[in-house]
């Protein structure tokens, strides 16, 4: 239980700092928006609204930086390997990515939701002010003259009385790309869905690239400078304290206060972007230069159940157990890349994977390479990439749970394991690996070649975590799992259970693989 406590906090601080940076982010903008002289006279026509639109932008400019950070693979890989004498509740993180990245999306979609409500108040605000005769301070700050030479003037971007919402909202920078961007959002967020994801990948892949989109919009939006605030000299001159009051006689030349000059809000979204951008700029050439070394495709190997197995070697190519591959094959699709786990052994002269039908793209792989074609289909590599299942090794326990093709990562284990045990390999830490089920209803296994009889249904978890326990009193028992969140559920209560209170008895660390 010691180590749960210690992985769950580390966890709990981990996102307590992101929210509340979020937090402390959306509070300082809010104040500044809502209390400084500068945007005194804006506050006049828009009110509050004004700082709920800039406090809610700020948090997305900074969720828009880390977006891109999780997903950049050979960042996270370069990281894990360099973390690899680091404790193991600091790499946690690490096999997280993803669900930090779904995070930072869902915190991007509710400042967006925040962003658009405030602006909504504000073209209102805007449009009433504008259309007003009663003389009011708001009335006036709308009609300031919008033709001189410095063309400062202006603090209402709706110039005419009969300029509608929708003509400002698509005619203008700021509208438009604001358009753009909510539409792509909204296409990214629904297509990411588990079972749009799961059942038709390529609609996910395909519109998940908009994210080109949504940045460049991003960095476009400010550009127009709708929100104003009174320039710094205007304010040394004729401060809203001293002036705001004598509204009605700044146009007396011999008044001592004369109508304020504005200034836009200077875009900043493009500070806060850029560093990332460049960032996955550098990742995505790597991973095209990469994927153009040539593959040679040494077997390939058609298993019952439509499973195909291709074997495949590459000049340069390395990999440790667990680590998984995206495969693109130009003859089927040339933009789409998929994830596969490499179910070959380290100690092997070849990469293998194993493929399923699992979408339209995996069943033209499979019936490309049933044809037996002469040449084969051309097959393209980026990776390897590191995965949790890296750590295997570094328990002297480990406990492999698959379901379906959840399977693979485990066979490139025990096939390592084989080849340690065989070598003697003084480095193996693991020295028993107490259940290796592959459930397949066949008389051998189609990824290890086992004969070993399948035992048919859901394990009884408690009695298995309580046998090891028993077995192993003072050792770390990695528990690894590839396969449905159902399970997950199941054996990170039983790690939490049957951990021991005292850190130096037998601890469960529960790993899962998600890419």
């Amino acid at each position: 239980m010691g180590n749960l406590v210690v992985d769950h906090w580390f966890s709990f601080l981990f996102l307590a700092a992101w929210i509340g940076l979020n937090v402390f982010l959306f509070v300082q903008a809010f104040l500044k928006f809502e209390k400084e002289d500068k945007y005194y006279y804006t506050r006049e026509i828009l009110g509050s609204s004004l700082a709920w639109a800039r406090a809610s932008a700020r948090c997305l400019n900074f969720n828009s930086l880390l977006i891109l950070v999780p997903v950049c693979r050979n960042l996270l890989s370069f990281i894990r390997g360099t973390c690899s004498f680091c404790n193991r509740t600091l790499r946690k993180p690490l096999d997280h990515n993803l669900t930090f990245h779904k995070l930072v999306a869902y915190m991007i979609c509710l400042h967006t939701a925040i962003h658009v409500i405030a602006h909504l108040f504000n073209f209102e605000r805007y449009s009433t002010s504008r259309q007003a005769t009663d003389g009011s301070l708001a009335s006036v700050l709308s009609n300031l003259s919008q033709h001189k030479e410095d063309g400062n003037s202006w603090l209402n971007p709706i110039h005419s009385p009969n300029t509608t919402l929708l003509y400002v909202t698509f005619t203008s920078i700021a509208g438009l790309t604001g358009v753009i961007i909510t539409l792509a959002l909204i296409l990214m967020v629904t297509s990411a869905m588990e079972f749009i994801r799961r059942h038709y990948f390529e609609v996910f892949w395909y519109t998940h690239h908009l994210f080109v989109v949504y940045i460049i919009g991003l960095v476009l939006h400010g550009i127009g400078g709708i929100v104003r605030g009174q320039t710094q000299e205007s304010m040394e001159k004729y401060h809203p304290h001293e002036c705001a009051e004598s509204f009605q006689k700044w146009g007396d030349d011999k008044h001592k206060c004369k109508p304020p000059e504005f200034e836009g809000h200077l875009p900043e979204s493009w500070k806060w972007v850029l560093a990332p951008c460049i960032l996955y700029t550098f990742e995505r050439i790597l991973r095209l230069l990469r994927s153009r070394q040539e593959v040679v495709i040494t077997k390939v190997v058609m298993h019952p159940a439509k499973v195909l197995e291709l074997q495949m070697k590459q000049k340069g190519f390395s990999m440790e157990v667990g680590q998984y591959v995206f495969v693109n094959c130009p003859s089927v699709s040339v933009f789409e890349w998929h994830p596969f786990t490499l179910t070959s052994a380290p100690e092997e002269d070849f990469f293998s994977i194993h493929i399923r039908v699992a979408g339209d793209w995996t069943e033209k792989l499979i019936e490309a390479f049933e044809q037996q074609q002469s040449p084969l289909p051309r097959i393209e590599i980026d990776g390897p990439f590191g995965t949790v299942s890296e750590d295997v090794f570094q328990y002297e326990v480990a406990v492999l749970v698959g379901a379906g093709i959840g399977v693979t990562p485990f066979a490139s284990i025990l096939k390592s394991i084989w080849h340690k045990f065989r070598l003697a390999d003084q480095n193996l830490k693991t020295q028993k690996a107490g259940h290796a089920a592959l459930n397949y209803d066949k008389t051998t296994d189609i990824l290890t070649g086992l004969k070993q009889k399948t035992s048919f249904g859901r394990p009884m978890w408690d009695n298995e975590f309580s046998s090891i326990a028993s077995a192993h009193p003072k050792s770390a028992v990695g528990v690894f799992l590839c396969g449905p969140h159902g399970i997950a559920k199941s054996l990170r209560k039983c790690c939490h259970r049957h951990s021991s209170l005292d850190p130096r008895k037998v601890q469960f660390y529960f790993n899962q693989e998600n890419f």
